[in-house]
């Protein structure tokens, strides 16, 4: 054929294969997942985030910091893809899956370096996840699911994470008792807990509100700002002077069309105002604006009245009070009206918040999160929506197991147990499964201040004598012992969830043996 060159891509396009481009992938994959490792378990630490534009996010929330880091290495970003699954399908363990798919990875490369194949290193830790699901399924512990354990796996998942003056367990309570609330017999509606953060307070005024919490608040200052037995308007419509879609013209030759045309807008006006009074509404929420004649009419008639309410507020409003959503006040009448036991401007710190309170559909209940500082109530959010996720998916998924690392032990236990089973260099695989696994519990006690050896030692020695075995923050140290009696529990089903979501990645990086990146 002439010995001419062939050229297929593109003179500036850039092409990493073989060993360096799985080395490439596995190195970028470790590197994100060490940088989440130390904020793992109750002695976890907390990182610093710095935006370009100098915004600062101080958080130990493996999804929040992975999130806000500026990564660009398509397989780092796989394991960030990792925490974003976990966070969506079970609310924690994000920094649990992480840590793990970088330990897989890191097994994964030690084998590569021994010749073992990609897809033997694929087919076994396929096969090891499977036993890791069928481990976790033999530690499932067999207690009914009452208050006092789900305040225990709440506490579990905040232990460690920033709760600013209060302890754990106190914010544990207000979790468990909305989560009580919004369960129904089809199990828990997640969507109906909200959690509302307001600077100003300690985080130990933390509460609970049977209904929703708006920043919106009253259009005209002499509004009431309390309401009792209040029947609730929401209006999906401009509470002011009609204008017309035609671009017309009118011409005034004298004052007394002049005047007529005013007479005829203020007609229009008090139309407004008088239809709400009318139908007994003592509180009305209007997604646009309310012309300020009417918002006068509304103050004197004793009406309250918020304006430009987002859509999803009057969606939470609805929910909470039963009210009907109407696109005009020509359908307001009784009957469209709900009804809140109380709604009341509130004013926290430097700002006014609107409560409504036991509305007649409660559908809906608000955390009310308090802290002293910006960065106190945004980790109280992370900690205090992480919490309701785990408590849901205990009630919802699945059921509790042991935390504190004693699953993972039991894990390890169970895979390398079966591994002598299995033929072939598959077997291999499935033993750097059960050592990647270690990472967990080995993580924790350095995180507490165990040596790391030492601890797993003792760990499979007590889980071989006694069944359980975990690491437990102590003071400032760590002793080895059982979770259950400690009353650290974790839902069965954020464990499947970091096996399965940390398994599928870490072996699709290490199928990779070509990267070919356009200019």
């Amino acid at each position: 054929m002439g010995g001419q060159p062939l050229f297929i891509l593109d003179e500036d396009a850039q092409r990493t294969h073989g060993k360096d481009a799985q080395s490439s992938n596995i190195s970028a994959g470790k590197a994100v997942s060490e940088s989440v490792r130390t904020t793992l378990g109750p002695r976890g630490m907390d990182k610093m985030l710095v935006s370009d534009s100098g915004d600062v996010v101080i958080t130990n929330d493996g999804a929040t910091i992975l999130s806000e880091m500026d990564i660009e290495h398509p397989a780092a970003q796989m394991i960030v893809e990792v925490a974003e699954t976990q966070e969506d399908e079970v609310g924690d363990g994000t920094t649990t899956a992480s840590v793990l798919a970088g330990e897989l990875l890191a097994k994964a490369e030690d084998l590569l370096d021994d010749d073992v194949h990609p897809t033997t290193i694929v087919e076994g830790y396929h096969e090891a996840s499977q036993l890791a699901q069928e481990a976790i399924d033999e530690e499932v512990l067999d207690v009914d699911l009452d208050d006092d354990t789900l305040v225990e796996v709440a506490e579990s998942s905040m232990t460690g994470k920033g709760t600013g003056d209060v302890d754990a367990h106190r914010l544990a309570e207000v979790v468990v008792e909305a989560v009580r609330h919004a369960k129904t017999d089809n199990g828990v509606v997640r969507d109906s807990i909200e959690v509302h953060t307001q600077t100003g307070a300690a985080t130990s005024a933390t509460e609970l509100v049977e209904g929703v919490i708006i920043d919106d608040t009253p259009v005209h200052d002499n509004m009431p700002t309390s309401v009792e037995d209040a029947s609730v308007a929401v209006i999906d419509a401009e509470l002011d002077v009609r204008e017309s879609n035609v671009d017309a013209e009118y011409n005034v030759t004298n004052v007394d069309q002049l005047n007529a045309a005013l007479d005829a807008e203020e007609e229009e006006l008090r139309g407004y105002a008088q239809a709400v009074v009318d139908s007994g509404a003592d509180v009305v929420f209007v997604t646009d604006d309310v012309a300020d004649r009417v918002a006068s009419q509304l103050a004197k008639a004793g009406v309250l009245a918020v304006e430009s309410v987002s859509s999803s507020t009057a969606k939470d409003v609805v929910e909470t009070t039963g009210a009907k959503r109407l696109g005009s006040v020509d359908a307001l009448d009784e009957d469209a009206l709900g009804h809140a036991d109380s709604i009341s401007v509130q004013k926290h710190g430097d700002e006014e918040v609107t409560f409504i309170q036991g509305g007649a559909a409660a559908e809906s209940v608000t955390v009310f999160a308090r802290g002293s500082t910006d960065h106190v109530v945004d980790e109280i959010e992370r900690a205090l929506n992480d919490a309701l996720d785990v408590v849901v998916a205990a009630l919802d998924a699945g059921g509790v197991v042991p935390g504190a690392g004693a699953t993972e032990i039991a894990i390890a236990d169970h895979i390398r147990s079966t591994a002598a089973s299995i033929e072939g260099r598959k077997q291999l695989a499935v033993e750097a499964f059960a050592d990647a696994v270690d990472v967990l519990p080995r993580t924790l006690a350095e995180n507490t201040g165990l040596d790391a050896i030492d601890a797993l030692v003792d760990l499979r020695s007590e889980h071989e004598s006694e069944g359980i075995a975990g690491v437990i923050s102590e003071g400032q140290t760590g002793v080895i012992g059982d979770p259950v009696e400690y009353g650290i529990l974790d839902p069965a089903a954020v464990k499947r969830e970091a096996i399965d979501s940390a398994t599928e990645a870490s072996t699709m990086i290490v199928r990779i043996d070509d990267v070919i990146s356009s200019s």
